[in-house]
Order: C-alpha cells, then structure tokens, then sequence
C-alpha cells in the first residue's frame, strides 16, 4: 500500500529525512513513532503528496506520489497534526467543501459527511462553526475530513493531540475499528498510542529510520537486556554479587510490590551483547555459590518506552 525508498528532503543545509525506506502493507496498522523534530511530519506530507522530496521514491496504492500526485491522493485520507480548517464554516459546510474537492459523487455526498461526522463523534457537533470549537473537537474534524471520502489509506499526523483522556480512548477505538478495512500510518510521539492501536513501528530519530518491526521485535533487538530475581539474602549482599560480573552493567531494585521477610527482587542490566539465557545461568550459579538463595530469575519483556529511549537516545550508534 505504502512504498517508500531512499527517502530524502533537505531545507537548504539542514537534511531534514535522510535515506528512509519501508513499506506498509495492505490492512496494517502501523505507528511511525519519533520524538518531536526527528522528521515524522516531514515524511507524511511528502507521503500524502503535500511536500515534494529531494531525493527517493514514493508510491502510494502503487501510484508515484512524485509523477502521479492527483491519483495517489485520491487513495488516501490525510489528517495533518494541525489540520488547515476554515473557522467562519460549520463543520458539515467545511465536510460537504471538503468532499467537493475530493470528488465524492453528489449521490454519495451527504451519505459519506454523515458517516464521517458519526465516526469522527461530530454527529451532534454538525452545525456548529468551525472556531467555535475547542482544540479537540478541530482535530476531530480533520480526522473527519480524513475519512469523508472512504479512502483505502489514512495517513493520520498526531490524531489524539488535544483531546482529552475520553476522547483518546474513543479515537483509539475508532482506529482499531478502521482497521478492519483501511491502511492506516499513525504518527505518534505518544507510546501508549502504538502500542494500543498498531500491529508494528517505524522509528524515526534525527531524520534516519533507526528501526521498524513488531513490538516484539524491536524489544528482541535492544543493544542491552534486563534480568529480573527475587533472592532471599540481604540486597547488599546480593547487589554487590551481581555487580562484580563483568557483563552486568547496573543492579537496582526492582520497582514492584513489597516481598516477604528476607526477599528481595532486583533489576539486572545486562552489557550490551551478553545473551539473558547464559547471563541468566551464570549469575545463579555464581549467587548459589556464594550461598545467596535464588528463587526466581527470569528476562524482562522490554516496555516500548524503554526501547524508544534506547532507539532514540545520542548515544544509540546512530549517526
């Protein structure tokens, strides 16, 4: 559905998206996650066929976004972080302008502004002009715009910004439920977002896609893993056990609920490169060795947060 290759867009000296390639598939749901100027919003309009690029491919619903720009943008709906409203409007005028441009068939005009003001929850919001609404309610009505004609793809750019926590959960639910027949790249900075809505991530960090795959792939993929154990000694004693190995790097407590008497739970960060299983193995031998009691021991499954942090952070590897 998606197909981007040697992606690039300079602003004169400034490369603002260098190199990026991935696509997405018919059906998917996909988060392109980075931190705030790293090059997402950049990317989705030149995808949507607002910006042009310096350098790389684009094809969208196997259209050239570059050569074919009216074609591709009839086959997908784009929701920017800050959707382009017209305030003296009310929000079905601005719908039925809307559609107009996109060339929904008049037999279909009224039908499909209704459907999208439902989907969008405006449906009790129709008449009212358009700067009358709060920030919340604007976005709504560009994701409104965004389904008007039905498209197969949304390219939605920061969906749930301003919106209350009810009205998030109720525009998660709605993606989720577009998923079942659309294609939808969600820009987010927000973490929480992906992993609710989205089956895979495209990380994004200074203008390089630095990583993409399922959620459990990119955890697989950290330069550095996390051990969790429970021990029945003093967490001194057991602290400075596990921190004389050379491949560990950090022993803290584990943030969890309060222990028996003489348990303690601990947090291991493993040195970059180190296998948990063998790590694992080790460091229970060696406690054992030392008559410190190990009850249980087990890999930490990584948070998306942590896997960001570490994706995104300046000493990633990444130039």
């Amino acid at each position: 559905m998606i197909e981007v290759d040697g992606l690039t867009k300079d602003y004169g000296t400034v490369v603002a998206v260098q190199d990026v390639t991935f696509s997405v598939g018919r059906g998917e749901v996909v988060g392109f996650l980075g931190p705030n100027g790293a090059g997402k919003s950049t990317t989705l309009r030149i995808l949507a066929g607002f910006l042009g690029a310096t350098a790389g491919k684009v094809r969208v619903n196997g259209l050239d976004v570059a050569e074919q720009s009216l074609e591709a943008r009839a086959s997908l709906g784009y929701m920017p972080e800050a959707a382009p409203l017209y305030p003296e409007l009310r929000v079905r005028e601005y719908l039925e302008f809307r559609a107009r441009l996109k060339r929904v068939p008049r037999a279909k005009r009224g039908s499909s502004i209704q459907r999208a003001l439902e989907r969008a929850g405006l449906a009790d919001m129709a008449e009212t002009t358009v700067g009358h609404l709060s920030k919340g309610y604007r976005q709504r009505v560009g994701l409104a715009d965004a389904l008007v004609a039905d498209p197969p793809l949304l390219i939605l750019d920061e969906p749930t910004a301003g919106l209350d926590p009810n009205q998030v959960r109720e525009v998660r639910a709605l993606i989720q439920e577009l998923a079942s027949d659309h294609t939808v790249l969600l820009s987010t900075h927000i973490l929480s977002e992906v992993e609710a809505t989205c089956q895979r991530a495209l990380v994004i960090d200074k203008g390089r896609l630095v990583a993409q795959g399922t959620l459990a792939e990119l955890a697989k993929g950290r330069r550095s893993a996390t051990l969790s154990l429970v021990v029945k000694a003093p967490r001194d004693l057991a602290a400075g056990i596990l921190g004389e190995q050379p491949f560990v790097s950090e022993v803290a407590p584990h943030p969890t609920v309060a222990l028996d008497d003489g348990f303690e739970r601990l947090r291991v960060t493993l040195r970059e490169g180190t296998t948990p299983l063998e790590a694992g193995q080790q460091l229970t031998r060696i406690l054992v060795t030392s008559g410190v009691d190990v009850a249980s021991l087990a890999p930490e499954v990584a948070t998306l947060e942590q896997v960001f942090a570490e994706l995104t952070s300046d000493d990633s590897g990444e130039p």
